[in-house]
């Protein structure tokens, strides 16, 4: 090819190029033609057969007396030239025609080789050669309101040859060919095989089409789904996402950050590494994500986090837990004055009224010390409930359990409400009970202490009972740890050390093995 000229080679060159353009233009307008018509078609038939096999009339009448199936095929015809059909079949369930174009049919058996599956309550549609030429044709079956098959409706139309596709294309042919002629250069070859190639040899309808999917298939989801590219900006923000997290317009675009200044998203960018069920405080909503890198061709090309709204869960779940709470306390209070009860009637019994009174007395007085002090320390009723059914609880297990005097509690941090502080104070008060199960021989103490200033909160929990191994202290922590055997899943500890993370405090543990723990949690204001 060097040797040849330019003449030559554009001679040559547009030789090949107006052969092959005409010959490919006229494949594909004939191939497509054929084609489109034929799934023309077969919609036209599918839609014929479905009006026929939906008419309450033909139903009615396919199960009635012999001359009201007479009257089928006159209704059949109408519609046939109303949808311009090549023929209607309808067959009962024997396989009797009850209507066809040819009268002499009407009343004899199919032997038709593809109506069977019809039979069996399947819709499709076949191609078949007749008398007519070739003929497209759609099976419906007929069902009754119990959705009981009683009938097969059979619309075909015939599908135009190849001679009577070129005769109705010749304009369009003599367009082809004359564009080809004049637009066909290589240039253009070059480009549009450059352009299907970025494209992955998708057509643009497609790459359309696949972008309305994805878009309507995200947005059907039930969670909340963003996604950024490398730039921090958003590719996908869902209708989810916007319901939760208050969004409106088009966020499509934009930066992460300045749609949602407190997103976690963009830090998997930075460690490249997937968290999965993380719980997350965007604003005034508890979400649980799992936040992924997005990798094509083992390279991070953005992120993409799935979240729900665990809000109102979450807060479900803890108002069942202070009910459970409280149950147990009125059980143990009632458990405790029953003891009472009987102490008082045994002392009047054996004639010790003057001490039997003492006892109330002091009795009144230790729970009136206990509550006055709660209500005037503690600003929230649900705390102070938690707290004084965990002494009644103490008592009733031979724990002393005992608050500094010196505590208040006046406001929450930021970021955490009574609902947290219930769960923290709950979960390692049970787990100081929890330490003395193996301990004998010595009195068992709890001590709870709440300071706060202005500056900051800090809650201390400490026993005197079995303490943590130090191989332990560094795993109590981890979901589903537990030293306290097989029926207990360890989420006690998790959701403490999820709600420090969420009010951005922190905890300290001091134990010694056999002697006691201390667990120190502490925030800033």
């Amino acid at each position: 090819m060097r040797r040849l000229s330019i003449r030559w080679k554009i001679t040559a060159l547009i030789f090949f190029i107006i052969s092959f353009s005409l010959l490919l233009g006229g494949i594909i307008i004939v191939g497509n033609f054929i084609h489109t018509k034929e799934e023309e078609l077969r919609q036209r038939a599918l839609l014929t057969a479905r009006t026929v096999s939906e008419l309450p009339e033909i139903k009615h009448k396919i199960v009635g007396t012999k001359h009201e199936r007479d009257t089928i095929n006159a209704i059949v015809e109408r519609l046939r030239v109303i949808h311009g059909a090549d023929y209607i079949v309808v067959l009962d369930m024997n396989k009797i025609r009850l209507s066809h174009p040819v009268k002499e049919m009407i009343g004899h058996k199919s032997n038709g080789t593809d109506e069977g599956p019809a039979f069996a309550e399947h819709t499709y549609t076949s191609k078949a050669r007749g008398e007519i030429g070739t003929v497209i044709r759609a099976f419906v079956p007929i069902m009754n309101s119990d959705h009981k098959q009683i009938g097969v409706v059979i619309a075909a139309y015939k599908r135009p040859d190849f001679i009577e596709v070129l005769l109705s294309l010749k304009i369009e042919i003599f367009v082809t060919a004359s564009f080809s002629l004049l637009f066909g250069g290589w240039g253009a070859w070059l480009l549009a095989s450059h352009i299907k190639r970025q494209m992955f040899h998708l057509e643009p309808h497609e790459i359309a089409k696949l972008l309305v999917e994805r878009t309507e298939t995200f947005n059907a989801m039930h969670e909340g789904v963003i996604a950024i590219d490398t730039d921090e900006k958003i590719t996908i923000f869902n209708d989810k996402a916007k319901q939760m997290l208050g969004i409106n317009g088009d966020v499509i675009g934009q930066p992460i950050r300045s749609v949602i200044p407190d997103t976690h998203l963009p830090e998997i960018l930075e460690i490249n590494q997937p968290i999965y069920n993380k719980e997350l405080q965007i604003g005034n909503l508890t979400i649980l994500s799992n936040r992924i890198p997005i990798k094509v061709n083992n390279q991070t090309v953005g992120a993409v986090a799935v979240f729900q709204d665990r809000t109102e869960v979450k807060k479900l779940a803890e108002e069942l837990t202070g009910v459970k709470a409280f149950v147990s306390a009125l059980r143990v209070q009632t458990h405790e004055y029953m003891n009472k009860l009987h102490t008082i009637a045994g002392l009047i019994q054996l004639g010790h009224k003057e001490k039997a009174l003492e006892y109330v007395f002091k009795v009144t007085e230790e729970q009136e010390e206990i509550t006055q002090f709660l209500s005037k320390n503690i600003k929230d009723e649900s705390i102070s409930g938690l707290l004084l059914s965990k002494i009644s609880r103490g008592k009733e297990l031979g724990i002393h359990v005992t608050i500094d005097r010196h505590s208040q509690l006046k406001k929450f941090p930021k970021y955490l409400d009574h609902h947290d502080f219930v769960v923290i104070l709950g979960n390692l008060i049970e787990n100081a009970f929890d330490s003395f199960q193996t301990v004998i021989g010595r009195k068992k103490e709890v001590y709870i202490s709440i300071e706060q200033n202005d500056e900051i909160l800090s809650l201390s929990v400490e026993d005197n009972g079995c303490g943590i191994d130090e191989q332990n202290i560094d795993r109590i922590f981890d979901e589903g740890f537990s030293t306290k055997g097989a029926n207990d899943r360890g989420i006690g500890l998790y959701l403490v050390k999820q709600i420090v993370e969420k009010g951005k405090g922190q905890i300290r543990v001091e134990s010694e093995k056999g002697k006691g723990t201390i667990f120190t949690i502490t925030f800033e204001m």
